[in-house]
């Protein structure tokens, strides 16, 4: 985002977003992730490569190795409480699938290795994704960042204990399969998010994205379910907590 990290974060105060997770995709923005996280206690990270980013990533074994070696680094770090993005994506061609799947493998080790949840993109690879997660063993946590499936999907998800995190894209008038899926979800497998800049939610889609637009997207997704919407805001909250740890004073 291009407004500084303390005026973004009193917007969403304003709205009653007092805590966000910021997310890395790539070695910079992951260590920008988990500064940004260790100077504002309302803040946590994630860090990852981005399964569009995997082939720039790296040209080769050894500087694989090492960049993975210093997301594992930073994975290790208090303020950061989430392995991801990582995942597949099929839609785009930035990197090969075979190179994603070996990238987003290593980070379920990490994940694992650090005690965190995996936070997953997947877009058009949910079969694939699905069954790498059953080959080599999920961690503890997993979450469906920009949730994008049907409510099918939602269910096998469910029965996994997989938590789906849902964006602005809920809120489209075009998204009823997003909304279905939402609606069948346990409540407590529900997150909401913003994925800042991207996927502003209606009514304010065509503008940059922000924390404090998170806040329509909860109302959808309360909607969906037929719930009171400060009921799923405690859900919501308890899901967090449980998921990223206790949130610092």
């Amino acid at each position: 985002m291009d407004q500084p990290v303390a005026e973004v974060l009193t917007q969403a105060r304003a709205a009653g977003i007092t805590r966000v997770v910021t997310v890395g995709c790539d070695v910079p923005s992951s260590q920008w992730s988990a500064d940004c996280a260790a100077a504002f206690p309302q803040v946590y990270a994630a860090v990852a490569i981005h399964p569009n980013e995997t082939s720039a990533a790296a040209r080769g074994l050894a500087e694989q190795e090492s960049v993975l070696a210093e997301i594992a680094r930073l994975a290790a770090l208090p303020q950061v409480r989430a392995v991801g993005e990582t995942g597949l994506d099929y839609y785009r061609d930035n990197s090969a699938p075979h190179v994603q799947r070996e990238w987003f493998r290593a980070h379920i080790d990490i994940a694992k290795q650090a005690g965190k949840p995996l936070m997953i993109h997947d877009r058009d690879a949910h079969e694939d994704v699905l069954a790498i997660l059953a080959a080599d063993g999920p961690p503890d946590q997993v979450i469906f960042h920009c949730y994008s499936g049907d409510a099918e999907l939602a269910a096998r998800c469910a029965a996994a204990g997989y938590v789906l995190s849902f964006a602005g894209t809920v809120t489209f008038g075009n998204a009823a399969a997003l909304r279905d899926a939402a609606a069948v979800m346990p409540a407590e497998l529900v997150l909401a998010e913003t994925d800042a800049p991207f996927l502003t939610p209606a009514p304010n889609r065509g503008r940059s994205n922000a924390p404090a637009q998170v806040a329509h997207t909860v109302r959808a997704i309360a909607a969906a379910r037929q719930m009171d919407v400060a009921k799923l805001c405690a859900v919501i909250d308890a899901t967090g907590e449980r998921l990223f740890g206790p949130w610092r004073a």
